[in-house]
């Protein structure tokens, strides 16, 4: 529409018409779009784009240059498919016309617009059927759509308790009450909707997974199934653009057999395939306004065009023969120009849906006060103001909401009220009002706030929660109270229902932990001060406090109070000792990968071999070199089982990352678990010295943390994978960038890099005359195996010249008369006997 010159749309609901205006103001400026709805109408004087409902559009396009009408396949709706097919015949844009709809409708497009050009839009994403599902085990994001207010009331209850709650979508809801409970779900405050088939059209919605709670409606003649097309009309609200989605029944029902879903409705809703629509409604749309008999007489006439069929009696028709069987109106219609105003307040929409009588009655009212002339400015206001009432409950602000909805569409009648401009504002202000208080009552009703924060807990961002202490002892999570503390236990709230209790407690286990540390530390700190860990002793400043002993595992030790603490009296004590077991824990959590080590170990999966390796990276604080792990054992199915654990298999160590950094290693020192020198900042290298830090291996005249050496081990082994595809032979180069950037020295880098097999060329010089970088140095590699299974020897070979007693498998084990020569030719490794020089160097330790 925004690439001509001006253009006009018509929907299907005044909300895609509100949704689309607010992107053509961004794309044209507001000075140029109009909206004109029922109940709304913002017009500018130069307005060349206009935004309407299908009844407010122009019946013949209003002489714009584009044309366009929304969900056109409405022509086959029993109360409003005349007013489609009136404009589907009749409204022409003079450059573009353009109907959207549903494939169903390209056979009646074909026979009655002959001249219409059919281009397909295929759905991008797939929509898959899942079965019958409990609402219990309903997964996230899903909607669920009901066909009556009580079932859509009864499920959003049930999610409440359950889930935490829930949008709820009908129809009788405002579009500004819609708007504000769809961005309730959009914005992941909840994760649920409850819907009637409103659903289906207009709302874009981030929805997975579509759950029908009934296959039948009251269409407004009889209780009927839901036909295919229907169905998919809601179903397609799962996954959007290139979301897969996926649609099925709800299960449990207790009024009858459960919901099923036939094949060929699955395979037609899978598959988009529904039946063509084979007849449109149609109704006088220019009818004579002689006489009132007249006047019904046209609108109930028959179509002279094939494909098209009587419409059933809509609502304003009703309400118009209804009214003309009472002669107290029927004498005042006099000539034409009164005859047109009665059927225009006929055609007043029946928002309360509350049928046809009661709204003739309504109708009828009106019209005692519009036959007169205008309806008094004061009269207006006063109802207006009376709806304004934001008290009451759900069934009494939607009743109000209707009513005051009425009064909108009255108000924007170019000559049914005095001050109409003013009055419209005042109409929109109220329904504004109402649609928020009615927005926060159901949210009162169906979103239990505290559920909706603790089920998303349980889920994967459970860390992500703001869990809080307050200093009257209550627990909240994101401000949600869910307990208190007495003591150091936790009291679930007195007011959560049964249900909630399972909940609070889940997240209370969760989250406890640290809390109860933290309360911990202010008691101990109030009480003793600040407390240290230092050398196995807890300790106020010089002063002890407790001896930490050998407890179940390494990670858990066991704390032992200070003789001198024994003279308090008992409840002091056992106060204090609680405390101090709460503060312990606290200081021990960055040993939780530990903790995960020793703990697997007792894992029936694990298996012996896989729980060996545990054992040994738990006793020797999560590092071991390779050839003592015993991989050779591990089976490479239990690979997987390790590095859940946070296991690393290295070129030369087993290690965990975790355990590497500065918390964990200060804290092995401190409790004596680990004598080895410490190094406080964990730097990836440092200088070596007589004995290399826990965490380190040797590097020349430096020293590497093992996380760090493995990296360049990979990085070496990714280029030597390059190479074998290029199956070059002569050896491969290697980037020395990283090591540079580590800070470690060229020849530090070369002595770790034959630890690991890796051995470099000679460096080429440049012919004469040459200029430029020299060639790189290419390397070659040799594994060095030596995690051998139990009873295997691994092969070694004599090599003369070789000083007894010296270890040849490390960096010192190239033989002097090496020196010079070129690097051998790279031969991989067969089987489990690995390369002389490794097996040289066990032979050698044994000698």
């Amino acid at each position: 529409m925004c690439g001509h010159s001006s253009g006009v749309i018509g929907f299907p609901l005044r909300l895609l018409a509100r949704e689309v205006y607010a992107k053509a103001c961004r794309i044209k400026g507001e000075n140029q779009v109009a909206l004109i709805t029922g109940e709304e109408r913002i017009e500018p004087p130069n307005a060349r784009y206009f935004l309407c409902t299908a009844e407010a559009m122009p019946r013949d396009g209003g002489g714009k240059a584009f044309v366009a009408l929304d969900e056109a396949q409405l022509c086959a709706d029993r109360e409003r498919g005349h007013i489609f097919t009136d404009r589907l015949l009749h409204a022409r844009g003079r450059e573009e016309t353009m109907l959207l709809g549903s494939s169903t409708l390209e056979p009646m497009v074909r026979q009655l617009v002959p001249e219409a050009q059919v281009e397909e839009r295929p759905r991008f994403s797939t929509l898959t059927y899942a079965g019958s599902t409990k609402l219990s085990r309903l997964p996230s994001r899903s909607a669920v759509v009901a066909f009556s207010v009580e079932q859509v009331y009864q499920v959003a209850e049930l999610l409440r308790r359950f889930r935490g709650g829930a949008a709820v979508v009908m129809g009788a809801l405002s579009p500004d009450t819609r708007n504000k409970q769809v961005e309730l779900f959009q914005s992941g405050e909840v994760d649920y909707i409850v819907a009637t088939d409103a659903i289906g059209m207009g709302l874009n919605l981030d929805v997975r997974h579509v759950a029908f709670a009934a296959l039948s409606k009251f269409d407004g003649v009889r209780q009927r199934r839901l036909t295919p097309a229907e169905m998919g009309q809601i179903a397609g609200r799962a996954g959007r653009h290139q979301t897969d989605g996926s649609f099925g029944t709800l299960s449990g029902n207790r009024r009858g057999a459960p919901l099923e879903l036939g094949e060929d409705e699955v395979y037609a809703i899978e598959n988009h395939k529904f039946a063509p629509v084979t007849k449109l409604f149609w109704r006088e749309p220019d009818p004579r306004f002689d006489r009132l008999d007249v006047l019904i007489d046209d609108l109930e006439s028959k179509p002279q065009v094939e494909g098209l069929v009587p419409a059933p009696e809509a609502i304003d028709l009703a309400v118009l023969k209804r009214l003309a069987e009472n002669p107290q109106i029927t004498t005042g219609l006099t000539t034409p120009g009164l005859v047109r105003r009665f059927w225009e307040a006929c055609q007043l929409p029946d928002f309360r849906q509350q049928g046809a009588d009661a709204h003739a009655r309504f109708v009828s009212r009106l019209w005692s006060d519009l036959q007169g002339g205008h309806i008094g400015a004061d009269f207006v206001a006063a109802r207006i103001g009376e709806l304004g009432n934001t008290s009451g409950d759900i069934d009494t602000l939607q009743g109000r909401l209707a009513a005051i909805r009425s009064w909108a569409y009255i108000c924007q009648r170019p000559d049914w009220v005095l001050a109409r401009d003013e009055m419209a504002a005042r109409a929109r202000a109220a329904e504004a009002k109402l649609s928020d208080a009615l927005h926060q009552r159901l949210t009162e009703r169906f979103v239990n706030r505290r559920t909706s924060v603790l089920m998303k807990g349980m889920g994967k961002d459970a860390g992500l929660l703001r869990v809080k202490l307050e200093d009257d002892g209550r627990v909240t999570v994101e401000d949600q109270p869910i307990g208190h503390l007495e003591g150091f236990r936790f009291v679930v709230d007195a007011d959560a229902s049964s249900e909630e209790r399972k909940l609070m407690l889940a997240a209370a286990e969760k989250h406890m932990a640290a809390l109860l540390a933290a309360k911990a530390q202010k008691l101990v700190a109030d009480e003793l001060g600040d407390l240290r860990i230092e050398n196995g002793q807890v300790l106020r400043g010089d002063q002890l406090v407790g001896t930490l002993e050998k407890g179940k595992s390494p990670s858990r030790p066991r704390l032992v109070m200070a003789k001198e603490l024994g003279q308090l009296d008992p409840a002091h004590r056992s106060r204090l000792e609680e405390a101090l077991e709460h503060w312990l824990e606290g200081q021990l959590a960055p040993l939780a990968p530990l903790r995960a080590l020793e703990e697997a170990a007792l894992d029936p999966e694990a298996g012996t071999e896989v729980r060996a390796l545990l054992l040994t990276l738990a006793d020797r604080n999560g590092t071991t070199r390779r050839e003592d792990a015993g991989l050779a054992h591990v089976p490479k199915e239990k690979r997987p089982f390790l590095r859940r654990l946070g296991v690393t298999i290295g070129s030369l160590d087993v290690f965990v990352p975790a355990l590497l950094k500065p918390a964990p290693r200060a804290l092995l020192k401190r409790l004596g678990l680990d004598t080895r020198d410490l190094q406080e900042n964990m730097a990836a290298v440092i200088e070596g010295g007589k004995h290399v830090p826990a965490g380190y291996r040797r590097a020349g005249k430096q020293a590497i943390r093992i996380d760090m050496a493995e990296k360049l081990f990979r990085a070496a082994h990714e280029q030597r994978a390059k190479a074998s595809q290029t199956k070059d032979q002569r050896g491969f180069p290697i980037d020395l960038a990283l090591p540079t950037s580590m800070g470690l020295l060229p020849e530090s880098y070369r002595s770790l890099m034959k630890d690991a097999g890796f051995r470099p060329g000679q460096a080429q010089e440049l012919v004469e005359g040459m200029f430029g970088p020299p060639r790189p140095v290419l390397w070659t590699w040799r594994a060095p195996r030596k995690d051998f299974g139990h009873g295997e020897r691994p092969p070694a070979r004599h090599h003369k010249g070789k000083p007894k007693g010296k270890p040849q498998g490390g960096p010192r084990g190239k033989q002097q008369g090496d020196r010079g020569k070129a690097p051998p030719r790279r031969r991989e490794p067969t089987g489990d006997g690995g390369q002389a020089f490794a097996g040289l160097a066990d032979l050698l330790k044994k000698g």
